[in-house]
């Protein structure tokens, strides 16, 4: 009698080492050499389920006749074509708030940088001196009692603005969809509102239709001038071309971006030559701890999938039925 063969799970990018050892005792573990649309594609054609760190073609599920799960490395599905999914009946989960502090300590960390100038500090007092460099500090301002208003209330957000409220005294606003009660650490407000009170702006929410270019020009005119804003969303829900706008007449006073329109950020982009944006490569909710939490949503419920049983953060249960028959059809064969 022919031993079950293992499942087959396609890595885009590869997960925290231990888990990824872990899973490869029980799951014949691929990872992709590359993470364009056709050589994922191509992987996926055998593959039982796909751990994402990059994002899905929709070709992909009318290619992956096994395919049971897809589960996403993080908390945002923008990665992965959720309806096309559901269509096909694949189950989609995720691991929130596995990074949320991770994000909420970058986001306070670049509010710092920015407050106090710290990284044109550093590239002044190597390049051009001291007195030059501690010039900058004549313009340097505290966070305490100063407005951050924080697109986007979700676990990051919360987090975030815990820190604020809690460890420096700032006045936290929040913005979300349908306007919340406010807490103790956190007011309500609508968009509009909330950003003409606005010294920083973070940027958390997810992107979708309602988030897509959220921020455009008439938002970043009601800002004060001078204010700062960080994004550790996603680049679409800041309209770039506004936002460049806006930081080189001075209305923005500075912005800590780690996530762009396209990514990577081209060559050619003016955010590049712009001494008062500070630039990350989408990293905010990396961290090796952060990496570890997301690995062990991510193989926890691929073992329940593996097992025969709904993921416990199962994104599309619309599709309930829609999986249950495909799995029971591929169970069959």
């Amino acid at each position: 009698m022919s031993a079950t063969p293992k499942s087959r799970l396609l890595l885009t990018n590869p997960i925290h080492p231990h888990w990824q050892r872990s899973l490869a005792e029980q799951m014949e573990v691929i990872v992709a050499p590359r993470t364009d649309g056709a050589t994922l594609i191509e992987l996926a054609r055998e593959a039982d389920y796909i751990v994402v760190r990059a994002p899905l073609p929709e070709a992909l599920f009318d290619a992956a006749q096994r395919l049971r799960g897809v589960m996403r490395h993080g908390a945002g599905l923008d990665m992965i074509p959720v309806p096309k999914a559901s269509a096909c009946g694949v189950a989609v989960a995720n691991a929130p708030g596995a990074n949320a502090v991770t994000v909420a300590e970058y986001a306070l960390g670049q509010m710092l940088n920015l407050a106090r100038h710290l990284a044109r500090i550093n590239q002044d007092l190597r390049t051009q001196g001291w007195v030059t460099a501690r010039a900058h500090s004549d313009h340097a301002s505290e966070l305490r009692g100063k407005h951050l208003v924080i697109v986007g209330v979700g676990a990051i957000g919360q987090a975030l603005a815990q820190i604020c409220a809690m460890g420096l005294g700032m006045r936290v606003i929040g913005v979300n969809r349908s306007l919340r009660t406010d807490t103790e650490h956190i007011t309500y407000k609508l968009l509009l509102e909330a950003l003409g009170l606005a010294d920083y702006v973070v940027v958390s929410c997810p992107l979708n239709d309602q988030t897509r270019g959220l921020i455009g020009a008439p938002e970043l005119a009601r800002m004060k001038p001078g204010a700062r804003i960080i994004n550790v969303a996603r680049g679409a829900v800041i309209d770039e071309p506004a936002m460049i706008d806006a930081l080189a007449n001075g209305q923005l006073g500075g912005a800590a971006l780690d996530v762009f329109t396209e990514q990577p950020l081209p060559d050619s982009s003016p955010l590049r030559a712009m001494p008062q944006v500070l630039l990350s490569a989408h990293l905010a909710g990396i961290t090796d701890e952060s990496m570890e939490r997301m690995s062990a949503m991510v193989a926890a419920q691929l073992l329940q999938m593996q097992a025969g049983h709904l993921p416990d953060h199962l994104a599309n249960p619309e599709a309930r039925q829609q999986i249950l028959a495909r799995w029971s059809q591929l169970d069959a064969h």
